[in-house]
């Protein structure tokens, strides 16, 4: 008999949620097999079982949440539980919209633990097995074609209620608003929705953001990305939020006084220059990071950048690709967006919120031309780092920008 335990993806794990099992109870699984999904704060994984068998028994129940370390199903080998059934765990709530009377039943038309691998998020694939929803028949509108939330609600129809045989007294109308609009509970925000939901709010609330802004000269910076993405096949293309993390890379490096985290009323210092990219996606914001990106060529942050998207969007990421984080730039040129604030994801020291390159009017030499210009933001942890620093550190990512030639040396 073989007990399977909530795993420890990362060093900053420290509980799970299991999201959806694979298989039930009595179902016979080989080695390597995936028998669930658990969604840690940022990312989705999938368990596999670590040995043949049947598995006896599951622990812990969809939705629940347990820490690093705690017992979740037992294999063995036949299909009777082999030890007395334990207390269940101690777990988060489940919302009031997902409570049930009874069990929903097993659409044939869903399918099967064994069946083809379609490419949904945790959440669709829980929703569309509680509705009895056949994932196969749903068109994906996420990344990639990936089935997210939305596209199976389309699919979903309130269960049918047994119409009453006496007159039943009109409810009281909703709640409005001044203006006459009606709000209704929405489905419940999946495990990652919550986490940044609880993070952003901490940080608004106990770290004195401070915020600024400063102009690039893109013109030069966007004239070499276009000869080297003109080299032909074999050579990754490059956008400019590569060049970016190049330049913020490079500067956190020269700047030692940008390499700073405040903790228990302390400021740490690190050696690493450790450069998250904030990326959204339907289930929220995930910032993956590119490890060590100081002694890395613009290529290979570039090839790096591209493959931690692609596992981002397929809900592939690993704890270790998320944790971390010294430094964080958030991009939203490809929305249009001139400037924004974005807010600090600590213990890092800032985060820099990149807008979109835009040609502008702008006055040279008394004359009116016109520019590439980009919009920076810098939002700063006011106790670890004063207003003149960061005032630096845009000086010298503005610098490296407008003379491009410093980041492929």
């Amino acid at each position: 008999m073989g007990i399977v335990t909530m795993p420890k993806m990362g060093d900053t794990m420290e509980e799970g949620t299991i999201v959806v099992w694979r298989v039930k109870e009595g179902d016979r699984v080989k080695e390597g097999d995936v028998i669930a999904e658990i969604e840690t704060e940022k990312a989705a994984i999938e368990i596999e079982a670590f040995e043949s068998g049947v598995l006896n028994r599951i622990i812990v129940k969809e939705g629940q949440t347990v820490p690093v370390g705690e017992p979740i199903a037992e294999i063995g080998g036949s299909g009777a539980p082999t030890v007395p059934q334990a207390a269940p765990p101690k777990s988060e709530p489940a919302p009031p919209a997902k409570e049930s009377a009874t069990a929903p039943l097993p659409s044939p038309s869903v399918p099967t633990e064994h069946g083809e691998r379609l490419k949904a998020s945790p959440l669709a694939r829980k929703i569309a097995r509680e509705s009895n929803v056949d994932l196969t028949s749903v068109r994906g509108t996420g990344p990639g074609g990936r089935i997210v939330k939305d596209d199976v609600m389309i699919h979903v129809t309130p269960a049918p209620s047994a119409t009453p045989s006496v007159p039943v007294t009109t409810p009281a109308p909703a709640p409005t608003t001044a203006t006459g609009a009606v709000w209704t509970v929405g489905p419940a925000p999946s495990r990652v929705r919550q986490v940044i939901a609880r993070r952003l709010a901490e940080s608004k609330q106990t770290v004195p953001h401070f915020y600024l802004t400063i102009s690039v000269d893109m013109k030069a910076a966007m004239e070499l990305r276009a000869q080297l993405n003109g080299r032909g096949e074999g050579f990754r293309k490059l956008s400019p939020n590569d060049l970016i993390i190049k330049a913020v890379a490079d500067t956190l490096r020269a700047q030692a006084a940008m390499r700073v985290s405040w903790k228990d009323d302390s400021i740490y210092t690190t050696e690493r220059v450790n450069v998250g990219v904030a990326v959204a996606l339907p289930e929220g914001l995930i910032v993956p990071v590119v490890r060590d990106a100081d002694t890395k060529s613009l290529s290979v942050i570039a090839d790096e950048v591209a493959a931690l998207a692609a596992k981002a969007r397929d809900g592939k990421l690993l704890p270790d690709d998320y944790a971390g984080g010294t430094f964080t730039v958030s991009n939203l040129g490809m929305f249009g967006i001139e400037d924004f604030s974005a807010i600090i994801n600590p213990p890092e020291p800032g985060i820099l919120a990149v807008g979109a390159v835009s040609e502008v009017p702008v006055i040279e030499d008394g004359y009116t031309a016109i520019g590439t210009r980009m919009k920076m933001t810098i939002s700063g942890d006011h106790r670890a780092i004063d207003g003149a620093v960061g005032a630096q550190f845009l000086q010298e990512v503005k610098r490296r920008l407008e003379n491009p030639l410093l980041l492929v040396e």
